[in-house]
């Protein structure tokens, strides 16, 4: 239901029983909203209030308002999709308008519409994957090893641009093992993207080093070049040399590698490239994950592909990769017994979802064609909503679009947030904000922080406003029509809230 639909609904009081029969059939709602001049909520009418009123023997010429009253069933606008549901259930209603503290009709839920949920970015199998699993089970190839990890290693290698490739039990036993591999150990300091999920920063600190976090630039969202210049400047006036930097490439967009591996290689500090968002895209035809002296990759379920958990550890060291293979074999020795010089983990990824892995792999091409259309889509609809920003996508980038995110550059932009991610969860569709930066959370609390600007947090400001849609490539035509008329819906509802 797109905004003019929903205010086609809105009839006065006047409207004659003829007229809001005609509505009725065409909104096909199966209710309008009887309001006032100012929009406040009189009374709703149902079909079968019609129906009623007809069997009385009430003449079509008669308003609305002459109608046996009946107060209308509503919620708030801080009203959960739980508290909407009881409120149908308890009397026995398939629609609920919500209303604003004023009394003002500011939006409709319906039992039909709320049937089936919009994830953001759920699981999207292809044709192969199960008949890999199947042959996994069939030569009995179920522990962490086996010919479908070795392929999916050779295959995702391929696929980036890298020689060599390890794969973990999650992205985040991958950076793990890349910190280590890099030399990262108690009192290093190691830069970091601050905008981004917690567990691009935590393998930092549970190696006992010490996150310098940076901040984004304000067009493509990622590491601020300026930002990362003014901290290995301050960093080298201290004496102090960074062991690494974790860059991530924020929601399928990689960062200005251009710009910023000129910076670490002139101060001599490593990349670990935090692809886990980006699989799939490229800059200057050159695939994400490439840049790094290492590379880290996610599977996890919310993924472009899926083992449903799972990560990939790349790089163009052929020791090195070799070595976080047997870090996450537990660091065992090549000896008839159990052999150990080093301390290793259990990170490594199973031959079944190897499998799962590999027949998802095959589809990665599709996967981010079809979101690359959602955010197409997405930016059509709301192309003039004022003060809406997209993540944009620089001159030779190509992004997957991971998730379509845009940011609310408004007065009062975290209010209007909540308000707008409020809405669509009372339409049973998950919507999220942008990540918390770093050096906002507690966790991190008083940690070093390099902002793009002295005057200006970009970081927090596109936490404060940002909204990431459903994106998944599995979202069907007519999920993603109604997620984008909800939006502009929400949006135009948020307005008049603020």
């Amino acid at each position: 239901m797109n905004p003019h639909d929903f205010e086609a609904l809105l009839v006065a009081p006047d409207t004659t029983l003829l007229q809001a029969l005609a509505r009725l059939d065409a909104t096909a709602q199966g209710v309008l909203l009887v309001v006032d001049p100012s929009a406040r909520l009189l009374r709703t009418v149902t079909d079968g209030d019609l129906r009623r009123a007809t069997l009385a023997g009430i003449d079509g010429s008669t308003a609305l308002s002459a109608l046996p009253a009946a107060a209308p069933r509503t919620v708030g606008l801080s009203a959960t999709l739980p508290e909407v549901l009881q409120c149908m259930d308890e009397h026995r209603i398939d629609h609920v308008p919500v209303i604003d503290d004023d009394g003002r009709v500011v939006d409709l839920v319906t039992r039909r519409e709320i049937s089936r949920r919009t994830y953001l970015s759920s699981p999207h199998l292809g044709d192969d994957e199960a008949t890999l699993v199947r042959e996994a089970f069939e030569t009995n190839w179920i522990a962490p090893l086996g010919p479908h990890v070795d392929a999916f290693e050779r295959e995702l290698a391929a696929s980036v641009g890298v020689p060599h490739a390890a794969a973990t039990s999650s992205g985040t036993a991958a950076l793990h093992l890349g910190l280590r591999l890099l030399g990262v150990g108690p009192g290093d300091c190691v830069l970091c993207s601050s905008l981004t999920f917690v567990a691009s920063a935590n393998p930092i600190r549970q190696l006992g080093a010490v996150p310098v976090f940076i901040d984004s630039e304000p067009d493509g969202w990622n590491m601020s070049p300026r930002a990362l210049s003014k901290a290995l400047a301050q960093l080298q006036r201290e004496g102090v040399r960074p062991k690494a930097a974790v860059v991530v490439n924020l929601y399928g967009l990689s960062a200005d590698m251009d710009q910023l591996l000129a910076l670490l290689d002139a101060a001599g500090v490593p990349m670990l490239e935090d692809a886990a968002e980006s699989l799939g895209a490229s800059l200057h035809g050159r695939p994400s994950g490439s840049f790094g002296r290492l590379g880290v990759f996610s599977f996890n379920g919310n993924k472009i592909i899926t083992t449903s958990g799972g990560g990939m550890l790349v790089g163009h060291d052929e020791g090195m990769i070799a070595h976080a293979r047997k870090l996450s074999t537990q660091a065992r020795e090549p000896a008839r017994h159990y052999e150990h010089v080093e301390d290793g983990y259990n990170y490594r990824l199973s031959n079944v979802l190897a499998g799962i892995g590999r027949g998802q792999l095959r589809v990665l091409r599709q996967r981010v064609e079809r979101r690359r259309e959602i955010f197409a889509h997405y930016a059509r609809v709301l192309s003039e909503v004022p003060g809406l920003r997209w993540m944009h996508e620089p001159p030779g980038h190509h992004a997957t679009r991971w998730l379509s995110a845009f940011t609310l550059a408004l007065p009062q932009a975290q209010r209007r947030r909540d308000a707008l991610l409020d809405f669509l969860e009372r339409h049973n569709v998950e919507a999220r904000p942008v990540w918390k930066p770093m050096h906002l959370q507690p966790l991190y609390a008083g940690s070093r922080y390099f902002p793009h600007d002295p005057q200006r947090d970009v970081s927090r400001e596109l936490f404060e406003g940002g909204v990431c849609l459903p994106s998944g490539s599995n979202m069907d035509q007519q999920q993603l029509e109604r997620v984008a008329e909800l939006v502009l819906r929400g949006l135009r509802t948020v307005a008049g809230a603020a």
